[in-house]
């Protein structure tokens, strides 16, 4: 795989990590796509929003389906959330 086969972040520019969902996901994709960049606005801006619509301490990382191209949130209670589930090559 080279960069250039690594999406980034539409959010931040940042090139996103593989991710290996949980074994309970409904997600049929060996892995997903996650921007796991600390300060990338989507996570940032995530935190206050979730606790003004849904009064809870958590936010969200921008993740994207590699087999449909679809795009949308990753839940997260912390910012360690998920980390250890990155896939490193």
């Amino acid at each position: 795989m080279t960069a250039s086969d690594i999406p980034k972040c539409p959010h931040c520019d940042t090139a996103m990590d593989k991710w290996c969902p949980p074994d309970e996901s409904t997600w049929t994709s060996a892995f997903q796509w996650v921007c796991f960049n600390d300060e990338c606005g989507y996570f940032v801006r995530g935190w206050n929003h979730m606790k003004a619509s849904q009064n809870v301490g958590a936010s969200y990382r921008h993740r994207m389906d590699p087999a449909t191209g679809s795009t949308g949130p990753l839940p997260c209670w912390s910012s360690a959330a998920h980390k250890d589930k990155v896939i490193k090559e």
